[in-house]
């Protein structure tokens, strides 16, 4: 069986999903999307991505295209097509299909919504965890909504093969003041020399990670000192670890930044017992 997508209120094979050459997601980023992790067939961290969606709708003012209640029933549906029990789901919502024009359409039209579905091979993502990975630095060009989580991607894009050609798996975006802000797609931890893990806060141009915000709630759980705080990258490379978040990493452990080491330059006790703490949080609250 191929893989199913959900395209505008159907089911198809995956090689024949399109979207309409004047749907503005494709023509000018006027769409948003979220991305769950998959635990044993269930949505991780349900209530954090379905609130995201819907505040990053009403800041683009696009409507919600069906009830919450629906578009679980459409997510949980295309899983069970895919056969999927560990991988990612992927949604996209445009504004829809109109004439190209900059502003809105005139005459309001329906939202456009795209759901995949991808397996994710959990033995080779703990193995990576197990080795740690490398990020490079790159100068924070995004523009000013970070926190919408819209597919006007090309920064990160552009970001993310910086890493890759650098042998690195992430890249960490450096502001105007020497700040890391958020990684192309994570968010950006570290724990510093005093033993306090630190991240940006969401008052700054980032995004506002929900893998982020449950492991602030793990973290403090487990009795750490966290500080919405931010940092720079040599504090970064002399901290006593480092990593990032997000729901295709979860919580993996950055052992490099720009080619030198963090810490002893493997993963450190803390970010290994985090990811460990977050997936079993991950997987009892999934449905």
């Amino acid at each position: 069986m191929g893989r199913i997508a959900y395209v505008n209120g159907r089911f198809v094979p995956h090689a024949e999903a399109f979207v309409h050459i004047e749907d503005r997601g494709y023509q000018l980023a006027d769409a948003v999307y979220e991305v769950w992790a998959l635990f044993d067939g269930k949505l991780a961290d349900p209530e954090g991505h379905f609130a995201r969606l819907e505040r990053s709708l009403s800041e683009l003012r696009i409507p919600m295209p069906m009830s919450r209640a629906a578009l679980t029933t459409v997510l949980r549906e295309a899983v069970r097509r895919n056969r999927v029990r560990e991988g990612l789901v992927y949604l996209q919502v445009s504004r829809g299909v109109a004439p190209r024009d900059h502003a809105f359409p005139t005459t309001p039209v329906r939202p456009a919504v795209v759901v995949t579905v991808g397996r994710v091979d959990r033995e080779a993502t703990e193995a990576r965890a197990a080795r740690g990975v490398g990020v490079v630095t790159t100068p924070e060009n995004r523009w000013g909504r970070c926190d919408i989580k819209t597919v006007g991607l090309l920064p990160n894009a552009l970001a993310k093969q910086k890493a890759r050609e650098a042998g690195a798996v992430e890249a960490w975006f450096v502001d105007d003041l020497g700040f890391v802000t958020e990684g192309a797609s994570s968010n950006a931890w570290i724990l510093d020399r005093d033993g306090v893990l630190r991240t940006r806060d969401t008052n700054a141009n980032i995004l506002r990670g929900v893998t982020r915000l449950s492991l602030l709630d793990v973290a403090r759980e487990a009795g750490l000192k966290v500080e919405e705080r931010p940092f720079t990258p040599d504090e970064a490379r002399a901290a006593k670890e480092a990593f990032i978040t997000g729901a295709g990493s979860l919580v993996l452990p950055v052992v490099s930044v720009d080619g030198k080491p963090v810490g002893d330059g493997s993963p450190g006790p803390v970010a290994s017992k985090l990811r460990r703490l977050y997936i079993e949080r991950a997987k009892a609250t999934a449905i």
